[in-house]
């Protein structure tokens, strides 16, 4: 499999995982009647804002889309799809930022508008991820060539995201306290297990 395919799969499943978990996380303080951490809330959505909708997101959308609308016409309208998601990518992430610095200065009554713009865009973005996984990389896989490839795989493998390290790669220092914020605040049953510790 090559390498950009295993970087792709890896960054979705940690978002995946984290945005699956701040729901399960913050009902859990809720039912113990307790404030969320709201630092290490925003340092999640800076994470999501910093690697999948700048990094990740741009990759796909300068790199691996054209290529693919290049050799495979009729994925057209599931690219454009795609291509439209990433767009309202960032304007979502900064509304969602908003929102839960809402919630942490104005308190209870702004909780549910950010909980429910969560729930929505998670949903969008775990919809986006699957479409990516079953209706993009399996036709990439059969229609590029070892030349595409390469490209891709030193394109993908440039950048570490610091949710989904490589085996043998370390976490670039300047994202370590990032990770380590993120991770601190999911403990079990909410930590991701070995594969993200």
């Amino acid at each position: 499999m090559p390498l950009a395919v295993r970087v792709i799969r890896a960054e979705h499943d940690a978002l995946a995982a984290m945005l699956r978990t701040v729901p399960l996380l913050l009902d859990a303080h809720r039912r113990a009647r307790t404030a969320p951490d709201f630092g290490a809330l925003r340092a999640m959505l800076f994470y999501v804002d910093e690697f999948p909708e700048r990094l990740h997101h741009t990759k796909e959308s300068e790199l691996l889309f054209p290529r693919l609308r290049a050799r495979a016409p009729e994925l057209r309208a599931v690219l454009d799809d795609l291509e439209a998601d990433h767009a309202q990518g960032e304007r979502a992430i900064r509304e969602l930022q908003h929102s839960l610095l809402a919630w942490e200065q104005m308190g209870e009554p702004r909780r549910e508008k950010f909980e429910q713009q969560l729930k929505v865009y998670t949903a969008r973005y775990l919809r986006h991820m699957k479409r990516e996984e079953t209706e993009i990389l399996p036709r990439a896989a059969a229609l590029l060539s070892a030349d595409d490839w390469a490209d891709l795989d030193e394109a993908f493998g440039s950048h570490q995201d610091p949710l989904a390290p490589r085996p043998g790669q370390a976490v670039d220092e300047a994202y370590a306290p990032l990770r380590q914020r993120i991770l601190a605040a999911l403990p079990a049953p909410f930590g991701w297990g070995p594969a993200l510790a």
